[in-house]
């Protein structure tokens, strides 16, 4: 019977990375977050109270996987399932021979609807993988619970298979090991026999590669009995220190496994031999706000390559040897974006308007032996983009006319609505999450700052975290809007993580507004009464302008959808007559202006729905909006001051000193001329009619020293400094 698996890595210590199987027979009944061996998933949740015996696993989303990988001929597939107003999808169950071609075991378009049902397929013999796959989603979820393989018929014929220790090395696969120089270790190996009627053959066992005068087999059986095992020993004595690669082949009468070969990653000594040289030419594409890639290319005759990014500076910082490290580990103060053989990178948590530097060194060897070259690494930067939004896309608006509201709402709306469970699977992953140690990820609740640790998969239940609407859901006139789900409930823009009991729970309808007398604390967040002793929920600084840009683009872009009307002051109940105070909205606004994160954030939901947040883009449009009544306010905001303030706060000079070239921005606007003064007053160089988001300006023809610069918007000029070094 032939055996498929996935191509292994390089080896851990006298141990090898193998593939994960489950023996048959296997089961689960999703009772722990724990996934037995061999099983795996892709953006599932937990149904905490759903299930044939709760809990079950949710597919709320289009591509979310459990995948089973097994090692030998299945019997029977039994599991439960059941459609939650589920409509016009598709879910299947597959099975593949060798993980990359499937064909449809089950495929589920009418599950039965809220009661869990038992259901029996029968894989085909040569199946080692079973997949349950949410390919389309339109409406609804799946619930699976208490699936079960059986253990198919047993294999007559003679099936060769190794292991040292209880791991499985697969044929082609690799196992390390060391020994000091000149120091003969022995290599044992367990053969098994899985036939059940016919003995395994072992006839010759020949060793080359390019140290292969390094191993010498100790001993061999030669005949294994069905259902038996017998030991391989190879003696292996390094004769110079660092790599010693060798390849054992072992002849059989397995029909589809002769010869087995393992591959030895032997070393001699502490550590592997140490790469000579480094990739070269590292470049970035597709630089947008919230998003690169990185390439380069390979180096010869190395094993791996670990990636290094620091925020602002070049690195300095280097690996060390005998260090393996994992996505998201810090080195100094640089952070590893991936460590193995991949050629190009994708780093998260990129905001805009920041320049990121990198460094990528070559390695050998595997787990305790890896060996870095640390001179001379490959380096490069990238600077992101500031804002995306489409240039002249609001030159239709005019805040000075009366249509100025219903003009700004076409902009929004209509447009591309996802999944409100679809958050977990696009925003979490691709934009909110970040890499932390040991190749777990961080999410931050906007609320109260917690920062959630967790390994991937994100699972809403298991972390205890929830999809805020901060524009509340009971406050739509449209509520209830999530059966069938609305737009404006599913509506990314004022959507945000936070902890569910401690934050967002105690939010539950309340206003945003500033806390006076709090009745409860958790870190940054409060709830309590404000100056007019009513009950508001102040949400920490840092998020204070993001939620009000928030709750007041969800008025903006659904007011007036079928008939209805989204002004802030409804009442909250019918108990409580007060509702969301704009002027506490407004002072955050602008007090808070747009991050390069939130920018980012603006740009990345720009590309899954197809419109913006106006709020974000352009800060003085509230001005002009009467969001208590939502009406338009024909003379804006009463003061200048503030637009001058928020001017300055947005004017963002990068880098601090700057060298070969400054960049210039104000954030959400465009910039129509500027002029570059030194500090005794006199014109440097100056430019005008032109609209550009960001000023590229070479400094090389620069003395060093301090300057100002003043620029022109079409909302007024504003002056920094800036240093030139």
């Amino acid at each position: 019977m032939k055996k498929n698996y996935y191509l292994l890595m390089v080896a851990f210590l006298t141990s090898f990375l193998g593939f994960s199987q489950a023996i048959l027979p296997t089961s689960y009944s999703f009772t722990t977050t724990t996934l037995p061996t061999g099983w795996s998933t892709v953006g599932t949740t937990s149904y905490a109270a759903s299930g044939n015996t709760a809990p079950a696993m949710k597919f709320d989303s289009s591509g979310d996987l459990l995948t089973i990988d097994f090692a030998s001929a299945p019997g029977n597939l039994t599991y439960y399932l059941a459609g939650n107003s589920f409509a016009g999808g598709t879910f299947v169950v597959e099975e593949s021979s060798d993980n990359t071609n499937w064909t449809t075991l089950h495929s589920h378009t009418t599950p039965p609807a809220g009661t869990y049902t038992l259901f029996t397929d029968v894989p085909n013999a040569n199946s080692r993988h079973i997949r349950f796959n949410y390919v389309t989603k339109v409406t609804g979820n799946i619930g699976l619970d208490d699936v079960a393989i059986a253990v198919g018929a047993a294999t007559p014929a003679q099936e060769i298979n190794i292991k040292n220790g209880t791991t499985t090395i697969v044929s082609n696969g690799n196992f390390g090991t060391s020994s000091s120089v000149g120091v003969m270790s022995p290599i044992s190996f367990t053969i098994e026999n899985l036939g059940t009627v016919n003995s395994l053959t072992i006839s010759t066992i020949t060793i080359s590669g390019t140290n292969a005068s390094d191993y010498v087999v100790g001993s061999q059986p030669t005949t294994i009995a069905a259902n038996s095992t017998g030991t391989l020993v190879i003696n292996f004595t390094p004769g110079a220190a660092g790599s010693r690669p060798g390849i054992i082949s072992i002849a059989n009468n397995d029909a589809d496994e002769n010869p087995y070969v393992i591959h030895i990653d032997g070393v001699g000594g502490s550590y592997a031999t140490e790469p000579t040289v480094q990739p070269t030419n590292l470049v970035f594409s597709n630089v947008k706000s919230y998003r690169f890639t990185g390439s380069y290319t390979a180096a010869n005759g190395v094993d791996g390559y670990v990636i290094l990014r620091k925020k602002g500076s070049p690195i300095t910082d280097v690996p060390a040897d005998g260090t393996v490290y994992m996505r998201g580990d810090a080195i100094g103060s640089s952070q590893v974006v991936n460590s193995g053989t991949m050629l190009n990178f994708t780093p998260n948590n990129i905001v805009a308007n920041t320049g990121y530097y990198f460094a990528v060194f070559s390695y050998n060897g595997s787990g305790n032996f890896r060996n870095y070259l640390t001179t001379s690494p490959l380096t490069g930067n990238v600077t992101t983009l500031g804002s995306m939004m489409t240039a002249g896309m609001y030159n239709s608006l005019s805040t000075s006319s009366s249509t100025f509201m219903t003009d700004l709402s076409a902009l929004v709306n209509p447009h591309t609505a996802h999944f409100y469970s679809s958050y977990g699977t696009l925003m979490i992953p691709l934009f909110e999450a970040r890499d932390t140690t040991g190749d777990q990820r961080v999410v931050t609740c906007v609320y109260s700052g917690e920062n959630k640790v967790y390994s991937e998969p994100f699972d809403w239940t298991t972390e205890g975290f929830s999809r805020e609407h901060t524009y509340c859901h009971n406050w739509m006139p449209t509520n209830p809007a999530d059966n069938p789900e609305r737009p404006e409930y599913d509506d990314y823009h004022h959507l945000f993580p936070t902890n569910q009991n401690d934050a967002n729970a105690i939010r539950s309808n309340y206003p945003l507004g500033v806390v006076v007398t709090p009745t409860y604390t958790y870190l940054g967040c409060k709830l309590g009464l404000d100056a007019n002793g009513h009950q508001v929920f102040e949400p920490r600084d840092e998020h204070k302008g993001d939620a009000a840009r928030a709750i007041m683009y969800a008025a903006i872009c659904y007011n007036g959808i079928d008939g209805f009307n989204w002004k802030l002051r409804n009442p909250i109940s019918s108990s409580i007559a007060y509702g969301e105070d704009q002027a506490v909205l407004k002072q955050w606004h602008f007090q808070d202006p747009p991050s390069n994160w939130e920018i980012s954030r603006n740009d990345f939901i720009d590309s899954l729905q197809h419109n913006r947040n106006p709020f974000i883009d352009s800060i003085n449009y509230v001005c002009y909006v009467d969001f208590s009544q939502m009406t338009y306010k024909a003379l804006g905001c009463s003061s200048s001051a503030s637009l001058d303030e928020e001017l300055m706060t947005n004017f963002a000079i990068y880098p601090v000193p700057s060298r070969e070239v400054v960049y210039i921005q104000v954030n959400g606007t465009m910039i129509n001329e500027y002029t570059i003064y030194d500090m005794q007053g006199r014109v440097v160089t100056s430019s005008s009619n032109f609209e550009s988001k960001v000023l590229t300006i070479p400094t090389n023809s620069y003395k060093s020293g301090s300057y100002m610069i003043t620029v022109t918007t079409p909302y007024g000029r504003v002056t920094k400094k800036m240093i030139i070094e």
